[in-house]
């Protein structure tokens, strides 16, 4: 994941590419002819002190590296964003950003 957190005034502009193939299970594997599994991101949560502040819930209609930009209020500096993303077969990414 690359994350971008932008402290102005109490406010915090996110920007987050969360890197992910984001199968929709549609799609042919070119070398085999077979359909590829399902398997992109389900979810997608940030926490500020232990606290859910924001949750993305991804389907099949989601590109390759989703990418998402949106604010959160009453942020202050030293506050501590806590990312993760979990995908159809369970595997997690966690990446933490200090403002």
């Amino acid at each position: 994941m690359k994350i971008k957190a932008k402290l102005n005034g109490d406010k915090v502009q996110v920007k987050l590419l969360a890197k992910h193939p984001m199968h929709t299970g549609r799609t042919k594997d070119p070398v085999t002819n077979e359909l590829i599994p399902a398997n992109f991101i389900k979810t997608l949560t940030c926490h500020v002190d232990n606290n859910k502040v924001f949750q993305g819930n991804f389907g099949t209609g989601v590109s390759k590296d989703p990418f998402l930009k949106f604010t959160l209020i009453n942020r202050k500096a030293g506050d501590i964003l806590k990312f993760e993303w979990v995908d159809l077969k369970g595997a997690t990414e966690v990446k933490e950003v200090t403002l």
